[in-house]
C-alpha cells in the first residue's frame, strides 16, 4: 500500500474515535513511519521477533498539571507504523484497515492516560 492511502486509513481510524472523546485529544501529533527504529526496538524491550503498530510518547492527559503547555511544550506524538500492520495483515487492504482504526484507538486510549492492561481489556470488550 502506497504511503498516500495508509495515511488516509490512519487519519480515518482517528475520525472513528467517538466525537465525545475526540474533542479532548490535543497537542498531539499522528505520525507514520516504516517500523520502529532501533532505538525505539531497544526503549520498548522488543526482542528480534516482536514489533509495534503503534506507539504513544508524551504526557498523559491525567498526568498534565496546571503548568503544562507553558513555554515550549512539544506535542505528544502518536506513530503508526505501515510495515508490521500490512505484514501481520498479509497486505490485506480490508484487514490493515481494521488493524489501522484499532492501533489508532490504543494509542488515543494511552493519550487519555490509560495504562496497557486496561487499554486490552478494554479493546476485548469493544470487539465483542
Amino acid at each position: 500500500m502506497n504511503r498516500n492511502t495508509f495515511e488516509k486509513l490512519v487519519w480515518e481510524g482517528f475520525e472513528e474515535i467517538p466525537e465525545k472523546f475526540r474533542k479532548f485529544v490535543d497537542n498531539v501529533a499522528l505520525l507514520i513511519e516504516d517500523e520502529p527504529s532501533a532505538a525505539v526496538r531497544e526503549e520498548e524491550c522488543l526482542d528480534g521477533e516482536e514489533t509495534l503498530f503503534g506507539r504513544y510518547v508524551g504526557v498523559p492527559k491525567t498526568e498534565r498539571g496546571a503548568g503544562y503547555g507553558v513555554g515550549g511544550t512539544l506535542p505528544d506524538t502518536i506513530t503508526i507504523y505501515q510495515k508490521p500492520i500490512e505484514e501481520e495483515a498479509g497486505e490485506d487492504p480490508d484487514t490493515i484497515r481494521e488493524i489501522v482504526y484499532d492501533t489508532v484507538w490504543h494509542e488515543i486510549a494511552h493519550h487519555f492516560g490509560i495504562d496497557e492492561f486496561e487499554v486490552r481489556r478494554r479493546e476485548a470488550h469493544r470487539k465483542k
